[in-house]
C-alpha cells in the first residue's frame, strides 16, 4: 500500500459534514475514533462505523423518497 488516501468526495463541499457524521456514528457505536491516525483500531471497528453510516444514509434517502 502506498499510504496515500485516493478517495475523492463526489461533492467536496460535503466533506466537513461527512466527517462530523463519521464521528457522531463512531460515538454512538462506542468506537474510539479520533482525528488523525486511527491505525490502532481494528478492521471490525472501522468497518462498523462505515457500515452504519451507509445504513443511516440509505434510511434517510428512503424516507425522503417516500415523502415525495
Amino acid at each position: 500500500m502506498s499510504g496515500r488516501n485516493n478517495n475523492r468526495a463526489a461533492v467536496p463541499e460535503a466533506k466537513g459534514a461527512l466527517d462530523r457524521f463519521k464521528f457522531e456514528v463512531a460515538s454512538e457505536l462506542g468506537v474510539p475514533l479520533k482525528e488523525g491516525y486511527n491505525g490502532d483500531l481494528t478492521s471490525k471497528q472501522n468497518g462498523s462505523v462505515g457500515g452504519y453510516m451507509v445504513k443511516r444514509m440509505i434510511e434517510a434517502q428512503e424516507k425522503q423518497m417516500a415523502d415525495k
